[in-house]
This record gives structure tokens, C-alpha cells and sequence, in this order.
């Protein structure tokens, strides 16, 4: 069998399974209703811009400012030709808002956790992972070992007797680190943060928090996972993404200690042969920043919405998982029902992910909503009304 033929029976199986992914492309800009090609206006319960600043008019109309001011990007890497002001502008920015000396950005939060792993760790290391987290961070792992030699363990999720077994166990080695989602995208819980620090500093170890889904999400202010727990200052390492709640467009960061950020810059293969984030992105994502200082607010509102929704799911008779973020997960059970549920709802013109196996364990297929500060009550009751048609035609309610 040929490559190509090779490719298209593995595609064809993807659908016969039903775990093929359709496009839907969006013929407006990312909010809380968009027009979907084919679809019309269509509520959108499946983006991270949980504050909705994707189409800020301020977050906007600074990344135009930057594509006047410095054009469409470097050229090369930051090292090789120079880096622009605007990064260093939104790396201090975001340091302030993590509460960290220093940060240093690169193109996607998976490029961030991919750049951080193999630099730090060395054979004599070890790297200790939750057993949910993202896949970056796993990859990041996997590269790192690769490259390294570094030691790894995983320890089921949340689960603080068995982190504090790996870790006894790694007494030994040089650098132990800890790394975790500060919330688990496909759950949306809240890693025990405390905890993990307190284990870590218990046996020397150093915490590495993806916060990706906790930036401009956690905390009174959106500082993230360590603003919600009250250890702002406490973390190590934080990764986190500007392409969620800061703005949508792309981007990720590492920060931490300001000599971890200068070697980083040093020795990270990720700054060293790729080009620096664009600086309309840079720019953009500055004024989201900036913005969510200002506008502290927002994360109010998304913490309300997000309390109605879950609250008036289960009121329906649906089973959403019990949590305090955003990331509200609706139990279905076998993928068929989720992706059937998925297209029902899209067909109510509400669009809504429907998740099962293999990204899910077997019979806990799930449509995951995505609740935005951006979002109206009104939004949110035809968001409802939507749910309980399709659920009634599944036979859920």
C-alpha cells in the first residue's frame, strides 16, 4: 500500500469510528456568537477566550499599531537579528502578572513547555508529571528524556500520597521537578497547588505550573493558580499561553527566575532556531494584559457565568462535573452520544465539542462547554434551551 492510500484508509477508519474532526470555519471574528459558514450565527461554547478580549477593540487595534510600527515580524531568531521592544514590553508584563522576576515568550505554550524540559533537565534529574496533564507537558517529558537521559515518574492525578512516594523515591537525584496543569483542561479542575508546593520544598524539589487554562481565569484579578490558592510568588516555573484568555491570537510563555529566563535564552533550542513571536501578536496580547489589569472585573463575570451554566445543566437533569472554573464537562458516556449530542446542539446553532475515546477513557465521553465572560444571560439561556432539546432526543433528560 502507498503512503498516500496508507494515509486515507487510517482517515476512512477515523470515521467509521466517528472520531473524525470536521472543520467549521468561522466567517467572524472569535466572541460569544459568530457567524459559521453554513451555519449562521451560532453561540460558541467551545473557545478558551474566556474573557472575550479576541475581539477587544483595544486588543485589536494594538496589534495594528505594532504591524505600522515594527512590520510583519524578525526575519530570524531573536539572537541572529535583533528582537523588538514590544517583546520586552509584554515579557515584563506578563512576569508582573504572574508574579515572577522574569519571563521570556515563544510562539505557543507548547513550544514554551517543549523548550523548558530539555534545557533544564539533565541525566542525573528527574521530572515527576500528573498524570492528566497536557500534552505538551508530556511531550516536553518525552524530548527531554530523549535528549537527556533524565529520569521520569507519574503520579496518578491529584493524588498527593502518591507525588510524595515519587518523590522520597527520587531523594537522590540532582533536580526534581514537579511539573502540573494548574487546571486540567479536559476535567476542568484545580491542581492542589498548595500541597504541591509543600511537598516540594518538603524534598527539595522545584514546581513547574502549566497555567494555561488558569491565566486571566483563576484568581480575583486572573493572576492564575497561585492567585486563587493565595501563593502568588510561590511557583518556581510558570508556562502559560497567550492564546486563551490573553487576547486568543498565539503565544506562550516560560517565567520564573530571572537567570532561568537569561538561560533559557542561552541554551532553549525552541528561541534558538525559531523566529520570536510576531509583533502584532506581541502587541496585542500586551494590551490584553493591560487590559485585564484594568478591568479585574471580567473575571468576575466569567466566574458567574460559569456558575449559572453548571448550576442550570444540572437542573436539566444533565451530570456536569463539579468545579469552580470555566471547564464545565457534561458525562455522556460512549463517544457515539457525545458527537451525536455535538451535532444536535450545532444544528440548535450552539457549538460544543463532543470528546470521547481515546482523548477520553472509555465511557466517559463528554461535550466540554467553554463559558466566556463574553457571554450574555441571553446567550447562555439559548446555550440551555438547546441542551434540553438535544437531550431530550437522546433519551439524557
Amino acid at each position: 500500500m502507498s503512503f498516500t492510500a496508507r494515509l486515507q484508509a487510517e482517515l476512512d477508519q477515523f470515521k467509521q469510528d466517528g472520531v473524525y474532526k470536521r472543520q467549521n470555519y468561522l466567517a467572524s471574528p472569535q466572541a460569544a456568537r459568530v457567524r459559521m459558514e453554513g451555519r449562521g450565527e451560532v453561540v460558541i461554547l467551545s473557545s478558551n477566550n474566556y474573557l472575550g478580549l479576541c475581539n477587544e477593540p483595544g486588543v485589536v487595534a494594538a496589534g495594528k499599531r505594532a504591524l505600522d510600527d515594527f512590520g510583519a515580524g524578525t526575519g530570524s531568531v531573536r539572537f541572529i537579528c535583533g528582537t523588538f521592544t514590544i517583546h520586552r514590553e509584554l515579557e515584563a508584563a506578563l512576569a508582573r502578572l504572574v508574579g515572577c522576576a522574569a519571563a521570556l515568550s515563544y510562539v505557543s505554550c507548547w513550544n514554551a513547555n517543549e523548550g523548558l524540559g530539555p534545557t533544564v533537565l539533565g541525566e542525573h534529574d528527574i521530572v515527576i508529571s500528573d498524570q492528566l496533564n497536557h500534552a505538551s507537558i508530556i511531550d516536553s517529558i518525552r524530548l527531554a528524556k530523549s535528549i537527556t537521559k533524565c529520569q521520569s515518574a507519574v503520579y496518578r492525578h491529584s493524588d498527593m500520597g502518591d507525588l510524595e512516594e515519587k518523590l522520597r523515591a527520587a531523594k537522590d537525584c540532582r533536580l526534581k521537578l514537579v511539573m502540573t496543569d494548574g487546571v486540567f483542561s479536559m476535567e476542568g479542575d484545580i491542581a492542589k497547588l498548595p500541597d504541591i508546593i509543600s511537598l516540594s520544598r518538603q524534598y527539595d524539589a522545584t514546581v513547574a505550573v502549566d497555567d494555561s487554562h488558569a491565566t486571566g481565569v483563576l484568581g480575583a484579578n486572573g493572576r492564575g493558580t497561585a492567585e486563587h490558592f493565595g501563593v502568588v510568588g510561590d511557583v518556581d516555573i510558570i508556562t502559560s499561553t497567550l492564546g486563551k484568555a490573553l487576547g486568543g491570537a498565539a503565544g506562550g510563555f516560560v517565567a520564573g527566575p530571572a537567570p532561568l529566563a537569561d538561560y533559557l535564552t542561552q541554551r532553549s533550542r525552541p528561541q534558538l532556531f525559531s523566529n520570536a513571536l510576531p509583533p502584532t501578536v506581541a502587541a496585542s496580547a500586551l494590551a490584553a494584559v493591560t487590559h485585564l489589569e484594568r478591568h479585574p472585573e471580567l473575571v468576575g463575570r466569567l466566574k458567574e457565568n460559569a456558575s449559572y451554566f453548571r448550576d442550570q445543566l444540572r437542573g436539566l437533569g444533565f451530570k456536569p462535573l463539579e468545579g469552580e472554573t470555566p471547564i464545565i464537562p457534561v458525562i455522556l458516556g460512549e463517544t457515539a452520544k457525545a458527537i451525536q449530542m455535538s451535532e444536535l446542539l450545532l444544528a440548535e446553532g450552539v457549538f460544543v465539542t463532543g470528546f470521547g475515546y481515546p482523548v477520553v477513557p472509555q465511557g466517559h465521553a463528554r461535550v466540554r462547554c467553554q463559558v466566556s465572560a463574553a457571554h450574555t444571560r441571553d446567550d447562555l439561556d439559548f446555550a440551555l434551551r438547546a441542551f434540553k432539546k438535544a437531550g431530550a432526543q437522546l433519551g439524557l433528560v
